[in-house]
């Protein structure tokens, strides 16, 4: 009887598991908005209490909209992102996680140029009001051919 239980329980995942699947589809669906310039929506996955750091050093989220908006107004922004060695973990409450990934991303400047980096991002989200919500983010990246 134990067995057939355990068996079960294996099968049918965790909570965690659930949680995680959760944040990995997040995550996708965060850069996909990224990928297409669609800035409200990419935005509306941030806390609004977020920190971040980027190469540059701390930026704050009001920071980053409008460096962003002014970015895509005058003609740039983000051609292609691709995704890669996307893991997650989940704390024990399964109302915080982590996913870290590479990004492997192609923007345009206002003025044309195209440069590709390589990113290592960590996205720390925490679920508040039954939402999930990205509180904190760090972004380091290199260009590469």
């Amino acid at each position: 009887m134990s067995v057939v239980f355990l068996s079960f329980f294996l099968l049918a995942g965790s909570p965690n598991t659930d949680v995680a699947n959760e944040i990995r589809e997040l995550t996708v669906e965060f850069n996909e908005t990224y990928e297409r310039n669609e800035l409200d929506k990419y935005f509306s996955y941030y806390a609004d209490d977020l920190t971040q750091w980027f190469e540059s050093g701390r930026v704050t989220l009001e920071q980053y909209k409008t460096d962003w908006y002014a970015l895509i107004e005058a003609g740039g922004g983000v051609e292609s992102t691709e995704l890669s060695d996307l893991q997650v973990q989940v704390g024990p409450d399964g109302r915080t996680a982590v996913a870290t990934y590479v990004a492997t991303v192609v923007t345009r400047s206002p003025e044309g140029k195209r440069t590709k980096e390589q990113a290592w991002e960590t996205d720390i989200w925490f679920k508040r009001d039954g939402q999930w919500k990205i509180v904190h983010l760090h972004y380091n990246s290199h260009e590469v051919p």
